[in-house]
């Protein structure tokens, strides 16, 4: 059976993110009979409203983002505001193990045309595994939308509408915000080759956006940083 995950941007109440996200990291009993799961949650670190939190849900049967919406938010206390969007995983995740490591996570929607999106995977394919290597960072997935794109759960300009393209998700973690900068910066042949093959995925997009977080319900350690 396929298995969805699902994206949910959630507004708490001026400064009440800590507690909303505690309460929602409290959640798997509410979420297991109904086959649901909690990917993770986290929190902006840059580009995003000090007071909004990302959480995702992966689901071992059918379920739509209204569904699953409904269950992870029921009786959320300080929630302003929630949209979420379905999804289906590609490359990765193999399996819905969820990540447990520190670090910073960077979100990346793309909006690809139709017809270029399968070199689009064929380059991820094909940089990752550098990536990886040369910065000590790993891709944890990329998620393509199950029903159209929603604009307000991803933040994209209202130009661009379901027939415009795929909507897609990658998460990537890096061990710091550094290391985020660091990548970008390519030093020497390979990390050149890396980033000339990133580049021409960018390429394929009509549109791309990345905030960074950091992942509230790691288990190693505890973001105390005060980045919003």
């Amino acid at each position: 059976m396929a298995v969805t995950y699902v994206h949910h941007r959630i507004s708490a109440a001026p400064r009440q993110w800590q507690g909303l996200a505690d309460w929602l990291a409290g959640r798997q009993a509410q979420l297991a009979p109904a086959n649901g799961a909690l990917y993770g949650v986290w929190r902006s670190q840059i580009g995003r409203p000090r007071d909004e939190l990302t959480a995702m849900t992966v689901w071992s049967g059918p379920v739509t983002a209204a569904q699953a919406q409904a269950v992870l938010i029921d009786g959320a206390p300080d929630l302003l505001a929630v949209t979420s969007e379905a999804m289906m995983p590609t490359l990765r995740p193999a399996d819905a193990r969820p990540p447990v490591r520190q670090g910073n996570y960077a979100f990346r929607w793309f909006i690809t045309p139709e017809e270029d999106w399968p070199e689009f995977l064929d380059l991820c394919a094909e940089a990752w595994p550098g990536f990886e290597s040369a910065y000590d960072s790993q891709v944890i997935g990329l998620w393509r939308g199950t029903s159209g794109l929603n604009e307000t759960a991803i933040a994209a300009p209202a130009n661009m509408t379901p027939s415009k393209g795929i909507c897609s998700l990658l998460v990537t973690r890096r061990p710091n915000l550094a290391m985020w900068e660091r990548s970008k910066l390519p030093e020497g042949a390979a990390e050149a080759a890396v980033r000339e093959t990133l580049s021409r995925r960018y390429d394929l997009c009509t549109w791309t956006v990345v905030y960074t977080t950091t992942l509230l319900t790691a288990v190693d350690s505890a973001d105390r940083a005060r980045w919003t």
